[in-house]
């Protein structure tokens, strides 16, 4: 079986295609064998008032789409001129190579995965705000 496990512990929720989920008392695991499923850990989740930096708020917006709560084609219109900014910002490799990953993964409707690189630069955000104002 392939697909998307999940590995859930206890109490923890989960959105699948815009549907909450909760585990039950004990850890438990999850395949989702529908392909495309949007899926997005509510742990994981930003809130609106934490979209406070340009890599946070990327991440938001892309959020948006796996909540069910944003169009994905109006939204990939907003994201990708974004993402283009941050790359002329973000001039590093490892940065460069998360932007086009993220560019690609929205390019192919692969919204998760666009989540998933744009998160990972949140701590290099932090590294350069926190230098920036020290």
């Amino acid at each position: 079986m392939s697909g998307l496990v999940l590995k859930l512990g206890p109490r923890e929720r989960v959105l699948i295609n815009g549907a909450v989920i909760e585990n039950g008392d004990r850890r438990s695991r999850l395949s989702i064998v529908t392909p495309n499923a949007n899926v997005l850990r509510l742990k994981d989740a930003l809130h609106p008032k934490d979209a406070n930096t340009p890599v946070r708020r990327l991440c938001y917006t892309a959020q948006l789409i796996l909540t069910g709560d944003a169009n994905p084609e109006e939204t990939r219109a907003q994201l990708l001129p974004r993402i283009e900014e941050l790359s002329q910002i973000l001039v590093d490799g490892d940065s460069r190579r998360l932007l086009t990953q993220a560019t690609d993964a929205l390019l192919s409707d692969q919204f998760y995965h666009c989540l998933k690189a744009l998160r990972a630069l949140m701590p290099r955000e932090e590294r350069l705000l926190a230098a920036k104002l020290s």
